[in-house]
């Protein structure tokens, strides 16, 4: 398995992406999450001079993409230094319990301590469960708790 960073070539694949992605967060909220990002957004807002968030990819040993990470970095003025927001985070539900996310998560880590950053963070639904247990064995704080939103941190 490998972790490759996007680029432009795959926006098809990174809708898809954010697509099951979408539908995984609706079936744990019993509701439908409405996708309205296309191609050309895609293209034109990941894919610029100054990009607003960044993809990666994990990859099976065939090249099969079977998940996916988009990030992007923030800035504390207080201390100076960046932090990275994880807002996706997904796995082929085929493909999940084998080391992939792990694999992803690691790959953002490194990213983070590249750039000097103090933290990764995310949210989660509290209803995710699987993905709570897997937050836990990365070692991740829980930050905070707001109704079924979960805030969590990763330390660097």
């Amino acid at each position: 398995m490998c972790i490759e960073e996007a680029v432009v070539d795959d926006a098809a694949l990174i809708l898809s992406f954010i697509q099951k992605k979408a539908e995984f967060d609706g079936d744990i909220r019993g509701e439908p999450c409405v996708v309205t990002v296309n191609l050309e957004r895609i293209k034109r807002t990941l894919f610029n001079d100054a990009p607003y968030a960044k993809v990666i990819f994990a990859k099976n040993e065939q090249r099969e993409t079977i998940g996916f990470a988009l990030y992007h970095i923030r800035y504390s003025s207080f201390a100076g230094k960046p932090s990275i927001w994880l807002d996706d985070l997904f796995v082929d539900n085929s493909c999940r319990s084998k080391g992939i996310g792990m694999r992803l998560m690691v790959w953002l880590e490194k990213k983070a301590k590249e750039i000097d950053a103090t933290h990764l963070s995310w949210n989660a639904n509290a209803k995710n469960t699987r993905g709570r247990k897997f937050y836990d064995r990365l070692g991740a704080e829980l930050e905070r708790t707001e109704g079924e939103v979960l805030f969590y941190r990763y330390s660097m």
